[in-house]
């Protein structure tokens, strides 16, 4: 059915055949501009007044005004509707077009659009493989009923809109997280007289995007150093986030304690109130003189390398991770550090390959912190071109090496 005032099925062909719609082929531009140039098109190609854009937020529950033409203040003002209400919120809950003849607040949950006189309203949902990005929509002042036809255009338009959007979100994720990352990894570990300490963060690489894995030194009031390799559970700028919050936590935790069974005690609890939710596995540890207290929550224990007596893996007790809804006594394993030996902590995504047992790659690296010899930055160096080489790494890879001098 087509409306002779919008022959849409004339105009849908040229805007194709022109690519006015094709929005995934978009050249790369910020998103803001991305935004822009979609509620413009849309404004545009469908005769319409207004047009707006209207992202999900993390929790998929509420859309927040992202772009607009034709209505005042909707972005500037930070306008929020809950899915499932008001217009927009019927669009997202339902995925799928919905057109309204009446805009009043028994219609319509943002007073700024009966406000502005807008009489009528068209909305498609925003979806990439069945994920709700959000929610692309126009009005008109003047009284008009949308066509069967309208809505097929609008959601041709939102379903190339969702993919250029996407694109650029993740991007942005991306680099943000990576910078997040860059701006709370520590360049180089601690200086310790007596000690050499030695780190290497690479990112998944295959995927292009970061998660949760880190490493970190801090030398305590005490003159003692607080050693953590860590692992947030999941990917991207959210498990960024919640490694930075876990990573500030432990730190001022460590300002009033310096067992690492306490310290693991407490961030629990920080994640448990902070991030429900979220998990995190935590290897622990504190140096004092050549007494390493150390404390896992559920992380792989280190490779320890002692001269004339090889490698091999601390026998260290893993306690629940870091998050978990129950509560046991976490245990703290004591051990000294000889002249010349050497500790190396790690997250699993240097031991785990597609394909193969985590038990060969920790067979692996056994064998590599084994050959001794060298400083702890060689050993890093042999560490990362014998487990990684020129493959990239599957997962985030956090590596501390902490080696006494001889």
């Amino acid at each position: 059915m087509e409306d002779d005032r919008w022959p849409v099925g004339r105009v849908l062909t040229r805007a194709v055949e022109s690519g006015a719609v094709a929005m995934a082929t978009l050249a790369p531009q910020p998103a803001d501009a991305v935004l822009a140039e979609i509620v413009d098109q849309a404004r545009d190609l469908l005769g319409a007044d207004t047009a707006a854009v209207l992202l999900a937020d993390p929790s998929a529950r509420w859309l927040v005004a992202a772009a607009a033409r034709g209505i005042a203040g909707e972005v500037q003002q930070g306008v929020q509707i809950p899915v499932g209400r008001g217009f927009a919120g019927r669009v997202a809950a339902e995925r799928r077009p919905v057109s309204v003849d009446r805009v009043d607040p028994d219609t319509v949950l943002n007073p700024l659009l009966w406000q502005a006189g807008i009489q009528s309203l068209l909305g498609a949902p925003l979806l990439v493989e069945g994920e709700l990005i959000g929610v692309l929509h126009v009005g008109s002042f003047a009284p008009r009923r949308f066509t069967a036809g309208d809505e097929e255009y609008l959601q041709l338009m939102a379903d190339r809109a969702a993919l250029a959007i996407h694109a650029e979100l993740t991007k942005a994720e991306r680099e943000t997280a990576v910078m997040l990352q860059r701006s709370f990894l520590p360049e180089r570990p601690v200086e310790l007289e007596g000690f050499e300490l030695a780190s290497r963060y690479v990112a998944g690489d295959r995927r292009g995007v970061v998660g949760g894995d880190w490493h970190d030194t801090v030398l305590l009031p005490s003159g003692a150093v607080l050693a953590v390799v860590g692992d947030v559970m999941g990917r991207g700028l959210g498990a960024a986030q919640t490694m930075i919050g876990v990573r500030t936590a432990l730190r001022a935790h460590a300002l009033e304690t310096d067992d690492p069974a306490e310290l693991l005690t407490r961030l629990d609890r920080h994640v448990q109130t902070f991030h429900p939710g979220q998990l995190a596995t935590v290897w622990c540890a504190v140096l004092t003189g050549d007494r390493l207290r150390m404390s896992s929550a559920g992380h792989p224990p280190p490779v320890r390398s002692r001269r004339g007596a090889g490698a091999r893996l601390v026998d260290l007790p893993p306690d629940v991770p870091v998050g978990v809804a129950f509560s046991v006594p976490r245990r703290t394993t004591t051990l000294t550090v000889e002249p010349g030996d050497v500790l190396c902590a790690f997250t699993d995504g240097l031991i785990e390959r597609r394909g193969h047992s985590p038990d060969v790659g920790l067979d692996r690296l056994v064998g590599v912190v084994g050959q001794g010899g060298g400083s702890a930055d060689g050993l890093c160096a042999r560490i990362m071109a014998e487990m990684v080489g020129t493959t990239p790494a599957d997962d985030d890879i956090a590596l501390l090496v902490v080696q006494r001098s001889a």
